[in-house]
């Protein structure tokens, strides 16, 4: 299937995980793609990959951190001339820190929020005049089931997926008339380079019962990232052409 045949398309947070995955499934389908993260060796592996699947001819890969302002408007000014347009962002670059809340401090807080909810203002705000440009265009954003449901230990990742859930529901309604189109997906329950080294990054002494409830009710275990990229290549196909304004929940039926 190549519903996205010759769709240009922006994805940061492309180097491992869902992000990764979802680079590799819109290649898969036709897109052409510029694939961004912080990590240039974790890069070169989804490059790697794509050369497996024959489909390396049309991703470009680059540096670009997303809490950067200066590097984010270089390097979606480069992913834009290097397209010679944009159809599509997938704001997928984020990072999760835990942390007891009455012992969070300001730097963590700070730089979790600078990278989740400032990263995808930033990036969207740089490339909103090219998907103007277009009239019929897409920004999918990775928000969070921590964004509306209770994930304890993550107040600040949870602030900031809150933020992005409002975020696009704002710049939904705001360029809707101009043909663009802006929908969360909030995964839960998937396997990725956050989850699977969640012990790591949770403080000490967690009590992980409260964590218990996180489990998917289909299936074994964790979702992959292949599921979730599965729904984004939709939402930025004509299949999801009148889904705006609103949040899908990836989640195996984790939060019902």
């Amino acid at each position: 299937m190549e519903r996205l045949a010759d769709r240009r398309i922006l994805v940061t947070g492309a180097a491992s995980g869902i992000g990764r995955a979802t680079a590799l499934r819109l290649l898969a389908e036709g897109a052409r793609v510029v694939a961004t993260d912080i990590t240039g060796d974790a890069l070169a592996e989804t490059l790697a990959l794509a050369a497996e699947a024959g489909t390396a001819d049309r991703l470009v890969t680059a540096l670009m951190d997303v809490s950067d302002e200066n590097a984010v408007n270089e390097g979606t000014a480069q992913a834009v001339a290097t397209l010679g347009g944009l159809d599509a962002l997938v704001n997928v670059a984020g990072m999760l820190r835990g942390a007891h809340t009455h012992e969070c401090s300001l730097d963590l807080w700070n730089r979790v929020l600078a990278v989740n909810l400032t990263g995808t203002f930033l990036v969207t705000r740089a490339a909103l005049p090219a998907l103007l440009e277009t009239g019929k265009s897409v920004v999918v954003n990775f928000s969070s089931t921590s964004a509306q449901f209770a994930h304890p230990m993550m107040a600040a990742y949870s602030a900031s997926k809150g933020g992005i859930l409002s975020f696009t529901h704002s710049i939904a309604q705001e360029y809707g008339k101009r043909g663009l189109r802006a929908v969360n997906v909030n995964p839960g329950s998937i396997s990725s380079g956050i989850t699977q080294n969640i012990f790591s990054l949770m403080p000490e002494e967690t009590d992980w019962s409260l964590l218990s409830k996180l489990t998917a009710c289909v299936g074994e275990g964790f979702g992959s990232p292949e599921d979730v990229a599965g729904v984004v290549a939709m939402l930025v196909s004509d299949d999801g052409a009148f889904i705006t304004g609103t949040e899908i929940r990836i989640d195996g039926g984790t939060h019902q």
